[in-house]
């Protein structure tokens, strides 16, 4: 959350798996290899909505194997003077590639 809050795309990178899976707003998309997150995403949420920040508000382990782990998350979209833009759930899932642990998809329920 916090290279995403800070819109530093490599270091949302290495927190990644590629290809990588995220679902939102009925469309499938598959980012092929590190460098592909576009950050325009949060160029229009800032326009849109106003959008500062974000934040966990739960991360819950659901479903785990020795390789594979299902996280059901809640996060809050803020705007700069605090106030409540919404609050979206996802699904994470994250898998035990190269020896690290990272995001191999998502799928949000969140625009």
């Amino acid at each position: 959350m916090a290279a995403l809050n800070r819109h530093d795309a490599a270091a949302m990178d290495t927190l990644m798996h590629f290809p990588h899976v995220r679902i939102a707003g009925g469309v499938v998309t598959v980012y092929q290899q590190s460098g592909n997150n576009p950050m325009d995403l949060f160029e229009r949420l800032r326009k849109q909505d106003g959008w500062h920040h974000s934040a966990w508000n739960e991360t819950r382990l659901v479903q785990s194997s020795p390789a594979k782990a299902h996280y059901a998350v809640r996060y809050t979209r803020y705007r700069e003077d605090g106030s409540v833009i919404g609050i979206y759930d996802s699904l994470y899932v994250l898998s035990l590639l190269g020896g690290a642990w990272k995001i191999q998809s998502r799928s949000s329920f969140g625009p």
